[in-house]
């Protein structure tokens, strides 16, 4: 068995200020909805400055101090994984400004059930706040993809 296989590498950052979070209304064809911004790592970039890069890409924002909270992972396709490195910030510069991924707007927690989340935001936050969560994985089982948390 091999101990290498194709993964793809990216990396989302749940950024709060006070009772709010920064989402990106996205506008793809893929994962619809309101997020939490980010995006692919480049080949031999740092993880970490891939997320303020692709943070400050998206919104405007320079994230400071992003702490990892965890990791989601899938199976690609073709083989292989995808992996989603899971960061919070709640220190930033910068003014907020949408780009061509979709519109930002600061959700309040109470507002959250009143938006389009996409579909697993709950558990994404979920493994980002809770201390005893690391992991974010989805399996598939019968044809049916199963979320598992640990």
């Amino acid at each position: 068995m091999s101990k290498t296989e194709n993964v793809e590498l990216t990396a989302l950052c749940l950024i709060q200020e006070g009772n709010q979070y920064l989402l990106q209304d996205r506008e793809g064809d893929d994962w619809q909805g309101y997020c939490l911004p980010g995006g692919h790592i480049e080949a031999g970039e740092s993880i970490v400055d891939a997320v303020i890069r692709e943070v400050k890409e998206e919104t405007g924002l320079t994230i400071l101090n992003p702490r990892l909270r965890g990791i989601k992972q899938f199976p690609i396709e073709k083989g292989g994984r995808y992996i989603v490195f899971l960061f919070s910030a709640d220190q930033f510069t910068g003014e907020v400004r949408s780009s061509e991924e979709g519109e930002m707007h600061w959700i309040k927690f109470e507002d959250l059930p009143k938006v389009n989340l996409v579909d697993d935001f709950t558990e994404l936050v979920q493994v980002i706040q809770d201390d005893n969560l690391t992991e974010f994985q989805y399996v598939i089982e019968d044809g049916e993809w199963k979320v598992i948390l640990k």
